[in-house]
């Protein structure tokens, strides 16, 4: 994930969310917002935090 800029992939995960459908998409984009939650600075992990909500609420719903 070197040299991602952290606004972009957190607008590009939510535009996506309603596209992650398995378990492995899903998993695959919350480990990666996970790493990027602890690079990130302070003012941006709300949003982090709330979009690794969503998706961790989604895996548990995944078939």
């Amino acid at each position: 994930m070197t040299g991602i800029n952290p606004y972009a992939y957190m607008q590009q995960i939510s535009v996506q969310m309603d596209n992650l459908k398995t378990r492995d998409e899903i998993a695959t984009v919350l480990d990666e917002l996970e790493y990027l939650f602890e690079v990130i600075p302070p003012e941006m992990q709300d949003n982090a935090e709330t979009l690794i909500s969503m998706l961790t609420e989604k895996l548990a719903h995944a078939g």
